[in-house]
């Protein structure tokens, strides 16, 4: 698999070891002739340990064979976050450093998350595109506030914090963007 293929989320192997791409930086050269350069943020799977490596758009990286299983959250069990299949109800049990930064967008009985299984053992989550979040802490609308596009700061209920528009109140539902974190309309 080409570098300028790879997607967040995907697993690679590396010297031997199985990593999944959390973050993907492009920078692109000045001048003639450059060659795109592409700085991969991976974790090792499991484990969990960080590696950053730094590839030309060219170079190649061996995809890992795993499979995805569509999954609903189930429950958290201390750090761990449980997810079961949605076929045949096998619990995926994912550590909080697996599930990372999605552990925000991640509410009960959350459905078409795909949980990535390698050996018969989990080791990273798909979420969906979006999910619906309740704003339970924003500050109230400004009086003439709608003719501006302010944005304003707004705490979920699974504690992220997002910028929304000023015409959102408290107890409101709104769709959230798992990749970009960014508000995406009212739910309701």
């Amino acid at each position: 698999m080409k570098a300028y293929d790879i997607k967040k989320g995907n697993v690679v192997e590396h010297n031997g070891a199985v990593y999944q791409i959390r973050d993907i930086e492009r920078s692109s050269p000045q001048g003639r002739g450059g060659n795109v350069k592409f700085r991969f943020t991976m974790y090792s799977v499991p484990g969990g340990s960080k590696l950053d490596l730094s590839l030309g758009g060219d170079d190649e990286l061996r995809e890992v064979d795993l499979a995805r299983r569509q999954s609903t959250f189930s429950y958290k069990d201390g750090e761990a976050f449980v997810f079961m299949d949605d076929e045949d109800y096998t619990p995926y049990t994912l550590d909080a450093d697996v599930v990372g930064d999605d552990a925000g967008y991640i509410t009960d009985g959350l459905s078409g998350c795909y949980v990535q299984v390698i050996d018969d053992q989990p080791v990273g989550l798909q979420l969906p595109q979006s999910v619906i979040l309740e704003v339970i802490e924003t500050p109230p609308e400004l009086k003439g506030g709608t003719a501006t596009k302010r944005p304003k700061p707004a705490r979920l209920s699974t504690g992220l914090e997002i910028q929304v528009p000023e015409y959102i109140a408290n107890g409101e539902r709104v769709w959230v963007n798992t990749t970009t974190g960014e508000f995406g309309g009212r739910a309701d």
